[in-house]
Formats: C-alpha cells, structure tokens, sequence
C-alpha cells in the first residue's frame, strides 16, 4: 500500500509540475507575442515620420528647384517699390486732406509744385524708408475727418499729378468775373448804406456839479415802414461806451414820426468824455416776435459838436443796420510756435469790458478755443470759469500740436462765453485768427510765423457771432 500510494502522489506532483509548466510557457508565449507586436508597430512609426521629416522636403526641393540668387536681387526689389510713385503718394495722401471744391492753383504755382514732388520722388529712390512722423502729429491727423478727400493739395507739401487730367479753362480763375462781383458789391453796400431810415434829433450837455453826461432824446423824423400796416412801432436804445449801461426810451404805437423828449443821465468824468462813444439804436417793437433793426447813430468823438459846456441841439442821419454793433469788449492773448516742435502756444491773458449777461450786471466769463480745418472742428479746449467779473484775468496757456506744413490750412476760433448753472452758455463774442482770417487776426497770425519761437501779444475786439461760427461752435 505504501509503494502505491507513494507512486501516486509522484504521478500527481509529476502532472501537475507537468501542467504549471505548460501554463508557464503558453504565458511566456503570448507576452512575448505582445512584444513583438508593439515593437514593430513602434518600428513602422518612426519609419513614417522619419519619411515625412526627410523624404517629401528632399523631394520638393528635388523637382522645384529655387533660382540661385544674385547679387542684384535688393536692389532689384527697391527700385521696384520706388518705380510706382503713386505708392508713395499714397502714403503722403494720408495728411490732412482738402476738400474738392478748393478752386484750382494757378499754372505756375502748379508747375513749381510738380518740380518739388518728383525731386521728393528722386529722394525717396536713394531713400526707400519714410522718416516716422511724432506721435503728437499723428494723432493731429487722426483728429482729421475721413470724408475729406483731396483734390489738389496735400498739406505734406506734396502735389499730386493725376496723368489722365488735362488742363482746361473750367474752374480757373477768371479775374473779370471777379472783378465785376467785386463791383457789384460795392453798389448794393452803397444802396444799403444810402438806404432812407430817417433821421433823430437829441441833445447833449454835461453836468459838473453831478459829473453825468445829460443825453436828451427829442424825436425822429421819416423812419421806414416795418409793419404791414404801413408804419412802425420805434423805441431808442442809448450806450455811452465802453460802459454797458443801457437806457431806453418808450415804445410809441403806430408812428414814422414819434416825439419821445426823454432825459437820460450817464454818470462820467469830464476828462473821460474824449474817450467815450454815444450809440443810439433805434428799433421797431414786436410784441411776439424779434424787434426789427432800424438803425443806429454813433458819435465817436463828443467834443465835436461843442465843449458840452450848454446844451447843444444835434440832427443826425439813422444809418442802416441789420444787427447792434456795440461794443462786446476786448480779448488780450499771445501767440507762439515752436516749429521744430510744431506746438502752438496760445496764452489767455485777460479780457475788459465784456458785455454784461447776468440781470447782476455782470457775467461769469471764460474762454473758449477751437482748431478748425476746413469748417471741422479737431480739439477744443477751455479756460477757468471767472465769476461775476466784465475784466476777468486769466494768464492760462493753451497748446495745440499742429505740424508746420499744416499752419496754413488750420486756424483758431476763439469764443467768450457767459458760464449759466442752468441752461446753454451763451456766447459774448468771438474772434479768429489764421491765414484765412480778416484783420488783426491775419495780422497777429502772420507775424507769429514770422517770429517763431517769440511770444506775440495784442489786443482784440470781440465780434458778435455769426451763424455759421455758432454751427462751429457746436460740431
């Protein structure tokens, strides 16, 4: 039993080390299966990629092949970016642009102007590179509209010729149709100055006791028809300027012929009387809508009639007006440009005399300042509010960055105006200055270009604000 059993238990242990062993190495036989299998899929990767890297470049580079370079190639390339020039007039076409309806220069202006841009031409082929502009200046010409197109003028200094435009006699200046404008002009002013608007008689005297001027408004005779009805409703306003009281006579009904006899007393010291001026505005009342100029008188120099010493009698003609023309007071500001710089320096001094807004007799002046080019206005820019003043001092400067091939196509609006906590501001008077201005505005334009870098100080009258300033004022 014992030789049995023990045979047994070896047959047994014998199967089963039979059986791990086979189990053994079906295992062994799959992972290394799995191996295998991974690596070659590793090994067919590797030889895609590498394909990819080396093979399709090498190719490429095989069938196309790329012309050999030449030394000439840069320079080749330059010249072919110079040969356009209307390229770079593109670029110079993106200052300040002037509008098509600018008349056309004349033929020797345009001549000058073409032998000027192909010599910029000749330095952009040596220079193929534009010299960068200052931020400052950029953001001028930012500031410009973008529906200004340009007709003739670039204000970089640069004209463009367009080859296919042939000269012709439309839109030049004809001297003769000018003139005979010109001279149609002067007869409607002289049948406007000499236009009948009748005439006032008053009366002056000077009181030295009280040191009061004694104004005596008697009557006027023949004064224009402005109702329907044939006659007029007429009322005197009287101004002993620079002082903005104002005194007025009644309002007579239904006459071309009203006798007022109305004293009317204006406080002045004798020796100041030399630089005084007598305004008188006659106006037709309305009860419900605007009173209708009729006309004024100013006496500029009082003394002339006599030494006002007793009352002296005065016939003077009503000369015709369409707005009061007194007095709105005066502006007192320098100017100075820096034109390596291109910044313009406008100092607000002070202001006298303003014209009264408040019912206080006084008003809360400050000073308004506005760049225009081509009646768009680019930058505004104020002064400090100064409350309950008419000679308010302000010593404010005020810059504007403009490039020096601009200062002839800008120029400055400059507004005083009645601060009001509640409702619109309103405007006291304006002034404006640049090349396209009248007067001493063009003057004291002029002559700060003329000395740069040089403060450049006057006085200015204010102006009452006509329609299309307002319209500035407001864009």
């Amino acid at each position: 039993i014992d030789s049995v059993s023990l045979s047994l238990c070896l047959s047994s242990l014998t199967l089963v080390f039979a059986i791990c062993l086979s189990i053994l190495y079906a295992t062994f036989g799959v992972l290394l299966g799995v191996f295998v299998v991974c690596g070659l899929a590793l090994l067919g990767l590797l030889s895609f990629v590498s394909w990819k890297l080396c093979w399709v470049p090498w190719r490429t580079k095989a069938h196309f092949p790329s012309p050999p370079l030449s030394p000439q190639s840069p320079v080749t390339m330059a010249t072919e970016k110079v040969k356009d020039p209307m390229g770079s007039v593109g670029f110079l076409e993106a200052a300040v642009k002037i509008s098509h309806t600018s008349p056309d220069i004349p033929t020797d202006v345009q001549l000058s102007m073409r032998e000027h841009f192909l010599r910029r031409t000749q330095r952009m082929q040596r220079q193929t590179t534009e010299p960068a502009s200052s931020t400052r200046h950029n953001s001028f010409k930012r500031h410009l509209p973008r529906q200004m197109q340009v007709g003739s003028l670039d204000l970089g200094n640069d004209y463009v010729v367009d080859k296919d435009e042939k000269p012709t006699s439309i839109g030049r200046i004809q001297p003769e149709l000018y003139q005979q404008k010109a001279l149609d002009s002067e007869d409607s002013s002289k049948n406007g100055s000499n236009k009948n608007c009748g005439r006032i008689n008053f009366s002056l005297k000077y009181d030295y006791e009280n040191e009061a001027l004694l104004v005596n408004i008697l009557k006027a005779v023949d004064l224009p028809a402005k109702d329907l009805c044939g006659t007029s409703d007429p009322y005197v306003k009287i101004y002993l300027l620079p002082d903005r009281k104002k005194f007025q006579t009644r309002v007579h009904r239904k006459t071309l012929n009203p006798i007022f006899s109305e004293s009317f007393q204006f406080p002045v010291p004798y020796d100041e009387l030399a630089a005084r001026k007598l305004h008188m505005s006659v106006f037709d009342f309305d009860r419900f809508s605007r009173h209708d100029m009729i006309g004024e008188v100013v006496l500029e120099n009082l003394f002339e009639t006599s030494d006002l010493s007793r009352e002296t009698n005065i016939w003077r003609d009503i000369q015709y007006a369409t707005s009061e023309s007194v007095d709105l007071g005066e502006i007192m500001f320098s100017l100075c440009y820096l034109p390596t710089a291109g910044r313009l320096t406008l100092t607000v001094i002070k202001c006298r005399n303003l014209k009264a807004m408040d019912i206080t007799g006084y008003s809360d002046p400050y000073v308004k300042v506005s760049l225009i080019c081509d009646g768009r206005r680019l930058k505004k820019k104020k002064t400090s509010i100064k409350k309950n003043t008419l000679n308010p001092t302000y010593n404010e400067a005020i810059i504007f960055d403009i490039p020096p091939d601009s200062m002839d196509h800008v120029s400055l609006h400059i507004s005083v105006m009645d601060y009001d906590l509640v409702g619109h501001n309103e405007i006291i008077g304006v002034m404006r200055l640049g090349c396209s201005a009248e007067g001493l505005g063009r003057d004291h334009w002029n002559e700060m270009l003329a000395y740069p870098r040089k403060p450049i100080a006057h006085w200015h009258p204010l102006m009452e604000s006509k329609k299309s300033e307002k319209e500035v004022s407001i864009l």
